[in-house]
């Protein structure tokens, strides 16, 4: 069974920095993406970014510029690097993988941008 654990999640002032991360265990296949979601208070579940396993990225344009994904293939994990972060960030963050057609989430962890 494939599982996906978040961590670094926290309190942030607008301006500064947060990385999270997010590590699968099981068999992971060479044919599947890796990402991150976010859902904040009121709003439904949106993309912020994701990336193939041959590195490939997608960002929403609210973060072009100021996140960053990365994963290590070897690790099986994935990271976001959220720089320049703003109120609007604030949010749950989720890791999902998508494999052989199906979706595996994280219990997500939860970002909070305030002064």
């Amino acid at each position: 069974q494939v599982q996906l654990v978040e961590s670094g999640g926290g309190l942030v002032q607008p301006g500064g920095s947060l990385r999270l991360s997010c590590a699968a265990s099981g068999t992971i296949g060479s044919i599947n993406v890796m990402g991150w979601y976010r859902q904040a208070p009121g709003k439904g579940r949106e993309l912020v970014a994701d990336i193939t396993y041959g590195g490939r990225r997608n960002y929403a344009d609210s973060v072009k510029g100021r996140f960053t994904i990365s994963r290590d293939n070897a690790k099986k994990t994935v990271s976001l690097q959220m720089n320049s972060v703003k109120p609007e960030d604030t949010a749950v963050y989720y890791c999902k993988l998508t494999l052989y057609g199906m979706q595996y989430w994280g219990k997500g962890t939860l970002v909070t941008v305030s002064s």
